[in-house]
């Protein structure tokens, strides 16, 4: 019987000889290739933290104790050490777990999590709560390295070191977040990492601990004493000391009884305690290990080989806007490209490699990418910031204050807009229109296809203010390419001109309209179909000319219905007297869960034959 077959509740591994921990370990990661290769999902992060996360769990109690995740994507291991296992066929999938924490999915899920850099935060809010309930759990932050670029793990490093009460945050470095790290936090790491004097001095340290079967206050009182001794000379860990965080490390992340030691050793403090823990991302699997980025977050692979089971000659959007991109920096030598840690996820891979000085990866630091830019664009400079959608509304204030209020030509590339599909709620791309139309002086577009994509980059790296261009995943559809008038700022483009019903579309809606058009002929309903192009300014002339010719007025959109561009058309057509009705096509103002987009557009009538009954019942009634 395999052991992995004992785990069924938290905390049973408690009941696992350490004789038999690695076997455990091998069992847990054959299992994440397994079930990941059929799902696809976050695999290398996930296999680089597997004795790690067995030693979390031998040292707390769990649901009592408080285990926070930062990103979440590691978190495959404490699903299945919690009585996960069986639903891991379902992972990522509509209906099936999650692959980040989730609350409601179970109570060892401590918080919720998706987006980088929050552990801290939340672990030093927890451990405020617990001081002021009279509680006594213990509360554990894990973070990577990567997460360490973000600008909120260091307002909350700040706070934390004023704590008086013990927070262990483990400092999971691998050296990765989902590329390369960058930054003088990866170079300090990286220095702690290769310093041989105090590799000695820790490996002597890791090994009295390693000899105490339990560690009491006298193994604590040595710890505190050796560190004392080697910060003064060699200084490791002084940039977390001079915070108020006692430092540990670097140790050996994948030796289970170290990491426990350490744990145990951090406990006995009334004060918060940095375990600084070394893990190789992707381990035990080798494709990953060779290739930890391409396994960070991967579809359906062939567990033998490694080959990921898609299409690799599909044009997607993010390899138009990559392509497109690369053509127009040759022709401006101003034209710089800015990424916050996802060169390879938004296309800005080639640029890098054919323009590296005019490239600049920033890290995991949104709000430091918008900003960072703005003064590129201060001096002359046409800084493309590309970044995913739901990551753009971290650095919201930032688009407002320091490159609007300026008027500063700084391009915003979003990609992954509207409904991206399996990673749940804090990855979908459906909020960005409504916290970017209403910005004064930013204008906003959304292309119908690839082609109006690449007019779209035309137009915005020659605008002398700042563009915002969303875009979804996946395949960029080249049809209605005999439909290309020339982008011109606030100008919108008739696809037909209908006969008393008219939807002004935006984005890939607008295929989508265009093709429910053609079925409602046989209904005897002649609808027009607009594609808006421009979310703001919209095209008020055009939304006029169909106010005066049509019973009803339709607008689509992949995004919430609040503060959405259909909202705005309805106000404008209140405000100037309309008579006949309107009709807003929107996803509801809801948090979508994972599922592929279209298992969610079909669940929410968003597909096109959803759509279609919609709009048709309302034709007919009128």
């Amino acid at each position: 019987m395999k052991l992995l077959s004992t785990i069924n509740e938290p905390n049973d591994i408690k009941k696992i000889s350490p004789a038999d921990y690695k076997q455990l370990a091998r069992e847990i990661r054959e299992f994440l290739v397994q079930k990941v290769s059929a799902t696809g999902g976050h695999l290398a992060s996930n296999l680089g933290v597997v004795e790690l996360t067995m030693a979390l769990h031998l040292f707390l109690d769990l649901p009592k104790d408080k285990l926070i995740w930062d990103v979440g994507h590691q978190a495959y291991t404490h699903k299945i050490l919690t009585g996960r296992r069986s639903g891991f066929d379902t992972l990522r999938q509509y209906e099936g777990i999650s692959g980040f924490p989730k609350t409601s999915e179970s109570d060892c899920d401590a918080f919720n999590t998706g987006h980088s850099s929050t552990s801290i935060s939340v672990a030093t809010g927890i451990v405020e709560a617990r001081e002021l309930n009279g509680d006594d759990y213990k509360v554990v932050a894990v973070i990577g390295d990567g997460a360490l670029s973000g600008g909120l793990a260091y307002e909350a490093l700040n706070n934390a070191g004023e704590l008086k009460a013990n927070m262990i945050i483990i400092l999971n470095d691998n050296k990765m977040s989902i590329s390369e790290n960058v930054g003088g936090m990866a170079n300090y790491l990286g220095k702690l990492r290769t310093s041989s004097r105090y590799t000695g001095i820790k490996m002597k340290l890791e090994e009295s601990l390693s000899k105490v079967p339990a560690v009491g206050d006298k193994v604590v009182k040595s710890l505190k004493a050796s560190k004392d001794s080697v910060k003064s000379l060699f200084i490791p860990g002084m940039f977390f000391e001079n915070m108020g965080i006692t430092y540990i490390g670097p140790i050996d992340g994948h030796n289970i009884q170290i990491v426990t030691d350490a744990l145990n050793a951090a406990a006995q403090t009334n004060k918060p305690v940095l375990i600084h823990v070394i893990t190789q991302k992707g381990r035990g699997y080798k494709p990953a290990e060779l290739d930890p980025s391409k396994f960070h977050g991967v579809g359906p692979f062939d567990r033998k080989t490694g080959d990921t089971i898609d299409n690799k000659n599909t044009r997607t959007y993010t390899r138009v806007f990559g392509d497109k991109i690369v053509e127009l920096a040759r022709n401006n030598k101003k034209i710089v490209a800015v990424s916050a840690a996802m060169a390879d996820g938004t296309g800005l891979k080639k640029f890098s490699k054919l323009f590296p000085e005019r490239f600049f990866d920033v890290g995991i630091a949104e709000e430091h990418a918008v900003t960072f830019a703005a003064g590129m664009a201060s001096q002359g400079f046409h800084p493309v910031v590309a970044i995913y959608s739901t990551f753009l509304q971290r650095s919201y204030d930032q688009i407002v204050h320091d490159v609007a209020l300026s008027g500063l030509p700084v391009t915003f590339c979003i990609d992954r807009a509207g409904i991206v599909g399996n990673d749940g709620e804090t990855h979908q791309g459906i909020y960005d229109i409504s916290f970017l139309s209403h910005v004064p002086g930013l204008v906003s577009m959304a292309p119908k296809n690839a082609f109006e994509l690449e007019a779209m980059m035309d137009f915005a790296c020659n605008y002398p203010g700042p563009v915002s261009i969303r875009y979804p995943r996946g395949k960029a559809t080249e049809k209605l390419k005999e439909f290309n008038a020339p982008i011109v700022k606030g100008k919108a483009e008739i696809i037909r001109k209908g006969h008393d019903f008219c939807v002004f579309a935006l984005g890939r809606m607008v295929k989508v309209m265009d093709e429910i058009a053609d079925e409602l002929l046989n209904e005897g309903i002649d609808l027009g179909v607009v594609n808006a192009r421009f979310i703001s300014p919209m095209d008020t002339q055009m939304i006029d000319k169909f106010a005066g010719e049509s019973k009803i007025i339709f607008t689509c959109e992949e995004n919430v219905c609040r503060g959405g561009f259909g909202e705005a058309v309805g106000a404008y057509l209140m405000e100037k007297g309309y008579r006949g009705e309107f009709v807003n096509l929107a996803l509801p103002d809801i948090y979508l869960v994972q599922g592929t987009p279209n298992e969610l557009r079909d669940s929410l009538g968003f597909d096109p034959d959803g759509l279609k009954k919609r709009i048709l019942d309302r034709c007919l009634r009128k």
